[in-house]
């Protein structure tokens, strides 16, 4: 196991223009919202054959090139998914 005396002294060896980096780098080690994600069981469940139906009507749908890119997505244009 890794000491804390050991981190310390590699925190104290970052060049100073690397540690924003460091620091983005460490938060990302105690948020606990992404925690909780790293240490979530896997889903294992099977899909469904309605998951699988909605799959291929997403493809389908992707190659005929009937999508709306996300920079242009509206929930408030009913004429629009």
């Amino acid at each position: 196991m890794i000491a804390r005396d050991d981190l310390r002294a590699m925190l104290d060896a970052i060049p100073d223009e690397r540690l924003p980096d460091a620091r983005e780098a460490l938060a990302r080690l105690t948020d606990p919202v992404l925690l909780a994600f790293l240490n979530a069981p896997l889903d294992d469940e099977p899909l469904t054959e309605e998951d699988l139906a909605a799959i291929a009507e997403g493809e389908a749908d992707i190659a005929r090139g009937d999508i709306i890119p996300w920079e242009e997505y509206d929930p408030e244009r009913p004429d629009r998914p």
